[in-house]
């Protein structure tokens, strides 16, 4: 209703029902896309991140134990493998775009909301978003081209 009310004050009330259902539409859309992206994302360093992390500043690329309940061995030959997954995975996201790079890390790193990325960022909030499209796609495509599967 805000939103119809702040950029759509001045239509005529007979478009308001339709701006204010495609309105409603678009939000619900970008909620639960945000929530697949954010799920994807938090899903791939949840399995980096150790037991008993969930209460402490913890950044998942410094750590390489499975979390609780794997089947995973603390095997040196693991170790090993994590440890030369996440040093890809560091140099993909060094080899973003800057504002790509800055919009990821802020966004599902530092789990900032899209409106304080933007304005930390200096840009508008669909910047933000499809800075973070861009990012997450070119990851994606660079750990495929790697023969990476997460």
């Amino acid at each position: 209703m805000l939103r119809l009310a702040e950029r759509y004050g001045d239509r005529p009330a007979a478009e308001l029902p339709l701006l204010f259902q495609r309105i409603l539409q678009n939000a619900i859309r970008d909620f639960f896309r945000r929530q697949k992206v954010r799920s994807l994302w938090m899903t791939l360093l949840s399995a980096l991140t150790p037991a008993g992390a969930e209460d402490e500043d913890h950044d998942p690329l410094e750590t390489l134990r499975p979390a609780s309940g794997s089947k995973a061995e603390d095997g040196p030959a693991e170790l090993h493998e994590r440890s030369q997954l996440l040093e890809i995975i560091e140099e993909e996201i060094v080899r973003l775009p800057a504002r790509q790079r800055q919009a990821f890390l802020m966004r599902y790193w530092e789990e900032l909301d899209v409106a304080e990325t933007a304005k930390v960022m200096g840009c508008s909030e669909g910047s933000v978003k499809t800075h973070c499209s861009r990012a997450t796609h070119t990851l994606a495509a660079a750990l495929k081209a790697r023969g990476i599967t997460l």
